[in-house]
C-alpha cells in the first residue's frame, strides 16, 4: 500500500463536473484527488492566418497554474508563457488534435483553456482528460446550433502519470510521490488503445525495458478506467443553449 492507502495500480478519486462555468460551451472541472483543473472550450474568431483558405480548422490549448494553486504563490506569467507552461500547453493541443478531424471542423478554431486551481501532481494529465470532455461538449453544442454538419471527434482521449517510487511501479502519482520518483512518465492514449505521446524520464538511475513495459501496462489500465468514466459522462449530452452563452 502507498502512503495514501491506494494500491499501486489504483487511481486517485476521479470526478468530472460539467458546466462548471456558465458562459463557455464546454466547461469541465476535473479532479484527480486533490488536483483540480478547470477546462473550458470556446469557439475562437477564425483560424490562424497560415490556415486561411485551407478548409481545415484548428484546436489549440493554453495552460496556467493560478496563484494559490500550490503552497507557494504562483506568479502570473505576464510576459507570455515560460518554458514549462509552453511545453504543457503544446502537449495538450497536440493530444486534442490527434482525435479531431480538422477537415470536418472546417475553418473554425476552438480554444481550450486549462487553469489549475489546485496542484497535487498530474496537472498536465488531468488537463488532457478534462480538456477532451470540454472540447466534446463544445462540439456537441456547435452541432446543436448547426455550426457543424458532422462530428470531428474520432475517438476518446485520456492521459495518466506513472512512475517508479521506492522501487515499485505506481499509477497516478500525487506530488509526494512524483517529487521523489526514480522514474517519471506521462502517457496519452486514445480510447482505441493507440498511443498519442509517451514522456518518460529517469530521475536517477536509468530504467530497464521491463520497468518501461510495467509502467505502460499500468498506464493502459488506468486510461481504460478513465475512458469508462468519460463514457458515463458523455452518455448524456449537454443541454442546448444559445451559442456563446
Amino acid at each position: 500500500m502507498r502512503n495514501d492507502g491506494r494500491a499501486y495500480d489504483e487511481l486517485r478519486t476521479l470526478t468530472f463536473e460539467r458546466d462548471y462555468t456558465e458562459f463557455a460551451p464546454g466547461s469541465v472541472l476535473v479532479s484527480f484527488g486533490s488536483t483540480k483543473v478547470l477546462c473550458t472550450a470556446m469557439l475562437d474568431d477564425g483560424v490562424p492566418r497560415w490556415m486561411k483558405g485551407s478548409g481545415k480548422g484548428w484546436v489549440t490549448a493554453e495552460y496556467s497554474m493560478l496563484p494559490g494553486s500550490s503552497p507557494e504563490r504562483i506568479r502570473r506569467e505576464t510576459k507570455g508563457p515560460k518554458g514549462r507552461t509552453q511545453e504543457i500547453q503544446r502537449l495538450i493541443g497536440r493530444s486534442l488534435r490527434a482525435v479531431c478531424d480538422m477537415h470536418v471542423l472546417g475553418e473554425q478554431q476552438i480554444m481550450v483553456d486549462c487553469d489549475v486551481l489546485q496542484a497535487d501532481g498530474g496537472t498536465r494529465t488531468a488537463s488532457i482528460c478534462g480538456a477532451y470532455l470540454a472540447l466534446h461538449d463544445c462540439i456537441t453544442r456547435m452541432r446543436q446550433a448547426r455550426l457543424l454538419v458532422g462530428d470531428p471527434l474520432t475517438d476518446l482521449l485520456a492521459a495518466i502519470s506513472v512512475g517508479v517510487v521506492d522501487g515499485e511501479p505506481c499509477l497516478d502519482l500525487p506530488y509526494e510521490e512524483d517529487s521523489r520518483a526514480e522514474t517519471d512518465m506521462n502517457v496519452v492514449m486514445t480510447g482505441s488503445g493507440a498511443f498519442v505521446e509517451v514522456q518518460g524520464t529517469a530521475e536517477g538511475a536509468p530504467f530497464s525495458r521491463s520497468e518501461l513495459d510495467a509502467l505502460l501496462v499500468l498506464a493502459e489500465g488506468g486510461i481504460r478506467t478513465i475512458n469508462d468514466l468519460q463514457r458515463e459522462y458523455l452518455a448524456e449530452p449537454p443541454a442546448p443553449r444559445t451559442f456563446g452563452r
